[in-house]
């Protein structure tokens, strides 16, 4: 880290070094016109084009670094943020759409427990210790006020032990009764959700280039947005032109040119890429023609 402090002139921007979240990240700078060159076994990279330099980190780490003001922006889960007890040191600036899961408590489906409560005074085996800490402290408590043993020699602690991998096999070796993780596993299943997570954007409460934070952000949601939305474009008869701004109104309203044909117009609109089969589909119906699609590699919206 001692590279960093020769860049005083270049916003910081932690980026997962590998991980789940690592390729989806560099798409994501490439989308967003961020260039580099990362040499081999490096940590840094200088970015090219803007005065950034981008930093990586392992994900788990990044809440922390943005957090204390060590590097300005970052992107990394909202697990990580919630496990380093972060949420008040950062500004959580976009969800970027990715990295999606769920901590769970998972228990073996034959003999494990069927709530929650059945866990207290028993052992979880997590890599999340800090997050699944608070979660099972609120659940003891909750239970030894239910049963009059609170404050008493009486109750029960859960305890938890820590995986750093394989946790799925904590159950099976006897390491635990129950896990706190997002996995698939055969013979387990969820009974409790703690958190649900995505990949976010996020920033230090008081960053050295405020200004070039914003023009990444700026970047990064056009990146987000084009990846959501395709560009229509077709021709309607005027007579029916209400009813085809009701099917494509795109973000504010469509764009409507005039033919050389007066009884018809040109329609262009942004459209959900998810739905776009149904929107042509009601277009065709309404009469509508030469109905186009556009690709949109990144927009401002």
């Amino acid at each position: 880290m001692e590279l960093i402090k020769d860049l005083p002139d270049r916003l910081l921007f932690a980026i997962p070094k590998k991980g789940r979240l690592h390729s989806a990240c560099l798409s994501l700078l490439e989308g967003a016109d961020i260039q580099f060159h990362r040499k081999n076994r490096l940590d840094i990279a200088l970015v090219k084009n803007l005065p950034i330099a981008l930093v990586f980190l392992p994900a788990g780490d990044i809440a922390k670094f943005v957090g204390e003001g060590n590097v300005d922006l970052g992107i990394t889960g909202q697990d990580m943020v919630a496990e380093a007890e972060a949420q008040d040191k950062i500004t959580e600036i976009l969800e970027l759409g990715f990295g999606k899961c769920r901590l769970c408590v998972q228990v073996p489906i034959k003999g494990g427990a069927a709530t929650v409560d059945d866990l207290v005074g028993k052992r979880i085996a997590t890599s999340f210790e800090g997050i699944s800490k608070k979660f099972f402290d609120d659940i003891d408590a909750k239970v030894a006020t239910a049963n009059g043993t609170a404050g008493t020699d009486a109750q029960k602690k859960t305890e938890l032990v820590f995986v750093s991998g394989s946790v799925e096999a904590a159950c099976a070796l006897g390491l635990a009764d129950g896990i706190g993780e997002t996995m698939q596993a055969a013979g387990l299943h969820d009974i409790i959700t703690i958190l649900s997570s995505q990949a976010v954007l996020i920033a230090s409460k008081k960053p050295s280039h405020p200004d070039l934070v914003q023009t990444i952000a700026g970047r990064i949601k056009g990146v987000i947005a084009a990846q959501k939305y395709v560009y229509i474009n077709y021709n309607v008869e005027r007579k029916h032109l209400k009813e085809a701004s009701l099917i494509t109104p795109g973000r504010q309203a469509p764009t409507v040119s005039p033919l050389e044909n007066p009884e018809w117009v040109a329609v262009s609109s942004m459209v959900l890429k998810n739905n776009v089969a149904q929107t042509m589909d009601d277009l065709e119906a309404i009469g509508a023609c030469d109905i186009l699609l556009f690709a949109i590699q990144n927009c401002r919206v």
